[in-house]
């Protein structure tokens, strides 16, 4: 039987270290280069060191690493032994740090060493072993892993990914779903004809992760791809050129961005742009905010009709729409199968009109951890939950997303999607990038305030803000244009990409009758 017809039978990296044991699994941030044969009897050797714990079926371990192969050790131990792992998100505070880890009940912890030296002991469990140089009150990773078998533990089960929500409108939430009462293999199984639906196969590959791994969707796609037996080259964070410099040098064929990585793709000069071959490239998978039209349709001129867009969160995914389909219906997310559009009341609303966007979640139920009362508020008795997402669906059944419920703002009673508005203030080249909120006003309860971070060379003040007002006034309606520009060097977000809203909301909160910024 040939490797290809081993891995067909057989999905996973686990049955890729069987059966081609020498092909690159793991190319680190520093360039390392890790083979599925080493990773996954790595992964094993955790497994067992977890089991020795006394970590049984349901427990949890966290994982608070910058991305790197160890990630994906103790990702890859945990989902064999009936484990839920947690990845932490590694620019939290040490008490945010505390508060998952103790929310979630872990029992060990897996941590890079600069982030294991920020936490108290009270932080963490007594199981917590550090990555890299020693740490004090830390045991090494080495005594978790080098000090075990590296054959595959006994009475293998699958285990899962809780992930908690970003927590930029909230507290963190946990997201768990029941233990699948499976092998790990059969599990994967459905997985290649999942991802062959965007043209993603299993085999050989070259997967680009330039974004957290403790996000869901890099995370996931990240470990899945190397399910499929592809390579996964790692970044620390995005850096536009140097993400073209790698699909270059490493024949990358797939990745996932989010919409501000595309603007800044493509706000390099063109003959930067021109100078890396792209040719590999096969998929781009895009999700985590609206995208505007125009940096999509700029983007498939570039690269050709590659990339695909779904509407997801940690919760569920909702639709895709692969780049044919897109340009028929530019600004779409997709057509779903079935989705309800909802307003605040719980009743539908008509075709066209703007409501909060439920999915069905039978096929993959979830709570919130150690949360009944969001988990009530999130779930419907019918069994759609909703993440807050507005949307709306066309006459066709192509769904189109708005913004979310928690941006949205309300000035003199009428409601305003900040994604439409900076989506129009993308498209003018003095914007490198926008942030749209409501501040409080008197009279109107809310006015519009953008927050914009002008281009390399452009000056802020007061002649920029009149352009761009003069902009707004030829492109958007009256309600939704501005009443205020301030200008910051550039806008908080998160590693992945999430604008901070909140943080923008706190600091501009008292914003009307300030001198405008220069």
């Amino acid at each position: 039987m040939s490797t290809s017809d081993k891995l067909s039978v057989v999905p996973g990296a686990y049955a890729v270290a069987a059966a081609d044991s020498a092909r690159i699994a793991i190319i680190s941030p520093a360039g390392r280069r890790v083979t599925f044969g080493d990773l996954v009897a790595a992964a094993d050797q955790v497994a067992n060191g977890l089991r020795a714990l006394g970590l049984r079926r349901g427990d949890v371990v966290a994982s608070l690493q910058h991305n790197s192969a160890e990630h994906f050790e103790v990702v890859l131990a945990a989902c064999q032994i009936g484990l839920y792992v947690v990845p932490v998100n590694t620019h939290l505070t040490p008490g945010e740090i505390g508060h998952i880890v103790r929310d979630s009940g872990a029992r060990a912890v897996v941590a890079t060493d600069v982030l294991a030296r920020g936490l108290e002991s009270t932080e963490v469990p007594d199981a917590r072993y550090a990555v890299g140089a020693p740490v004090p009150g830390w045991r090494p990773y080495a005594a978790l892993r080098d000090d075990q078998p590296a054959h595959p533990p006994e009475d293998r089960e699958a285990g899962s990914i809780m992930g908690y929500t970003s927590g930029t409108t909230g507290r963190p939430k946990g997201v768990r779903r029941p233990l699948p009462q499976r092998s790990p293999e059969e599990v994967l199984a459905p997985m290649a004809w999942h991802y062959d639906k965007f043209g993603i196969p299993a085999g050989r590959g070259v997967h680009l992760v330039c974004a957290p791994l403790y996000h869901a969707a890099p995370g996931n796609l990240a470990l899945y791809s190397l399910h499929l037996g592809h390579t996964i080259v790692i970044h620390t964070r995005f850096d536009a050129e140097r993400t073209l410099e790698d699909v270059e040098r490493h024949g990358v064929t797939t990745t996932h961005l989010v919409p501000t990585h595309l603007h800044r793709l493509l706000a390099l000069p063109d003959e930067v742009r021109a100078r890396y071959r792209t040719a590999s490239l096969r998929v781009v998978l895009l999700a985590g905010a609206p995208c505007p039209v125009r940096d999509k349709q700029r983007t498939i001129e570039w690269l050709g009709p590659i990339v695909w867009e779904y509407l997801g969160s940690t919760e569920g995914v909702v639709c895709h729409v692969g780049p044919e389909e897109w340009l028929e219906h530019p600004g779409t997310v997709g057509k779903p199968a079935v989705v309800k559009i909802l307003d605040d009341q719980g009743d539908p609303v008509s075709t066209g009109e703007a409501g909060r966007i439920h999915f069905p979640v039978t096929m993959a139920p979830f709570e919130y951890h150690n949360d009944p009362a969001r988990t009530a508020a999130a779930i419907r008795p019918d069994g759609f939950a909703t993440v807050g997402d507005i949307g709306r669906l066309d006459a066709d059944g192509y769904l189109y997303v708005l913004d979310r419920r928690d941006d949205l703002i309300i000035s003199g009673g009428v409601n305003i999607y900040p994604a439409e508005v900076e989506q129009h203030l993308l498209t003018h080249p003095a914007v490198a990038d926008v942030a749209v909120i409501g501040v409080p006003d008197p009279e109107w309860g809310h006015r519009v305030l953008a927050v914009v971070q002008p281009a390399p060379a452009v000056t802020a003040g007061a002649d920029l803000a009149e352009a761009l007002d003069a902009f707004c006034r030829a492109g958007l309606a009256a309600l939704k244009r501005p009443r205020r520009y301030e200008f910051m060097t550039e806008l908080p977000r998160t590693e992945s990409g999430k604008l901070l809203r909140r943080t923008l909301r706190a600091q501009f909160a008292d914003v009307i009758g300030r001198t405008p910024s220069a």
